[in-house]
């Protein structure tokens, strides 16, 4: 047999891999996802910010989502194809794969800070900024800030997954830590010491990033199983349309949110505005405030879910190139258990113990309404979370396997159609009790398709292993 590089990850016990690839990665996600988490709970904290802070968070949020979006379509797709090439015994591909990815999103990065600075009043308004004038003022103070900082989050971001393509999951793992914990370090400093507000908690977020993506770039001159060389560097059309596809997916899953978080942030405004309690100025901003809070606390589960899945994708891409669809397909079902079990344990949290996340978040310092409000937030948004977390694993694993445009188009169905479509409809009928709906209206709707894929993927993994079924 033609020795490969990492070919351990087609002789080693899958459960073994899994844990090794799976959790660093889900620390990574985690420790990604506690920026702009943490930011909003010292946000909240801080009585001079308050919900009309964690609103302006909220308004900001889905653009820092976009970003991501570009990012991870890069990174994971250079992360599959690379896995896949050094499978198959093509470093060739390996390293002009990596080599592109760079190009690319740094040249993305840039491209996105110079729109987001020319366009940012607009945009802002379009995601609901002007709920009320301290909301938008809040708003544009931050999101002027973490604009500044794009290029090194979609940098670092996009060479997580790279990294751990090379075999360095605890690499990636650290590098983000280490930017997170910069991170939570000066945020109390600067909004508590320094009281630079809504500034110095994105100043505090770029200056993580910073470190994440200057751990990067040492990484990538000390690649273990590719070497990068200069000719390395550039857009490599060829390749980048092969990698690019196999992260559509993870684009689509980010950017599709975004749209759902738009059409989400528009029609709380607009029912929020026809309610009793909130119709009221001083009241306005507290529904945006706090379905933003609920979902700080989905994207936790969803990184742990997004997680356990993208850690797998080095040893599903190598088996798959190794012709191993027997290691594949118990990969998969070790996957999706783990999946329901992460959305079970999420739902019991959500449905036993909402006052204490609210209270997480600054409940304290706010009204009645804020409170009550946030309790049922989080039971209704959250209630279908066992089938969202399978959802996603599902999404990704399919990614994984080369077949990206099932999975591109499950998670199009999911986030487009349903998220944004219920997201829209369900408050005519329900009103802004109607935008709580849509999650698991729209994550139900959803499980229904992909179990149909799910079954034909485990068909098509036990054909005989002369069958091109899954491949890429």
């Amino acid at each position: 047999m033609q020795n490969r590089e990492n070919a351990y990850l087609e002789s080693e016990p899958v459960g073994k891999l899994m844990l090794k690839y799976a959790v660093p990665c889900i620390i990574s996600l985690l420790v990604a996802a506690l920026y702009n988490i943490v930011d909003q709970i010292f946000i909240a904290n801080a009585s001079y910010l308050g919900s009309y802070g964690n609103a302006a968070n909220t308004v900001v949020y889905p653009l820092t989502v976009v970003a991501l979006a570009v990012a991870v379509m890069i990174g994971d797709g250079a992360c599959a194809f690379v896995s896949i090439s050094l499978g198959a015994g093509r470093k060739e591909d390996a390293h002009r794969a990596i080599g592109s990815a760079v190009v690319l999103s740094l040249g993305s990065g840039l491209l996105l800070t110079g729109l987001y600075l020319l366009f940012a009043d607009r945009i802002l308004t379009a995601f609901g900024g002007r709920v009320n004038e301290e909301t938008f003022h809040q708003a544009k103070i931050y999101f002027f800030w973490i604009t500044l900082g794009l290029p090194f989050y979609m940098f670092g971001q996009a060479m997580n997954p790279v990294i751990r393509s090379d075999g360095s999951p605890r690499f990636a793992m650290a590098s983000t830590l280490a930017g997170a914990v910069t991170n939570m370090i000066l945020d109390p400093v600067f909004i508590f010491v320094f009281r630079w507000g809504m500034m110095g908690a994105a100043v505090a977020t770029v200056l993580g990033q910073m470190l994440t993506a200057a751990l990067a770039v040492w990484y990538l001159c000390h690649m273990k199983a590719v070497r990068l060389e200069r000719r390395s560097f550039g857009v490599h059309a060829r390749l980048a349309q092969r990698y690019l596809a196999l992260g559509m997916t993870s684009f689509l899953s980010q950017i599709s949110l975004v749209a759902a978080m738009m059409a989400i942030n528009n029609m709380i405004g607009k029912y929020g505005a026809l309610d009793e309690v909130f119709s009221k100025p001083e009241y306005a901003q507290i529904p945006m405030a706090v379905v933003g809070i609920v979902m700080k606390f989905f994207q936790i589960v969803i990184s742990i879910s997004v997680g356990m899945a993208a850690g797998c994708i080095p040893v599903v891409g190598f088996n798959v190139g190794a012709g191993r669809k027997d290691r594949v397909s118990a990969l998969f079902k070790r996957l999706l258990a783990g999946e329901a079990i992460v959305g079970f344990v999420a739902l019991l949290i959500v449905e036993l113990f909402p006052h204490r996340l609210i209270g997480i978040f600054g409940a304290a310092n706010e009204s009645a309404a804020y409170t009550e409000f946030a309790v049922k937030a989080f039971r209704t948004y959250l209630c279908m979370m066992p089938l969202a977390t399978v959802n996603k694993g599902a999404f990704i694993f399919l990614q994984s396997v080369g077949k990206a445009l099932a999975s591109t188009m499950i998670s199009l169905i999911r986030e487009m159609v349903f998220g944004v479509g219920f997201a829209l409809l369900l408050p005519l009928r329900f009103g802004l009790d109607g935008v709580l709906y849509s999650m698991p209206v729209s994550d139900l709707l959803t499980f229904a398709v992909a179990a149909f894929v799910i079954i034909s993927t485990f068909r098509q993994l036990s054909s005989p292993a002369g069958s091109d079924a899954v491949s890429f």
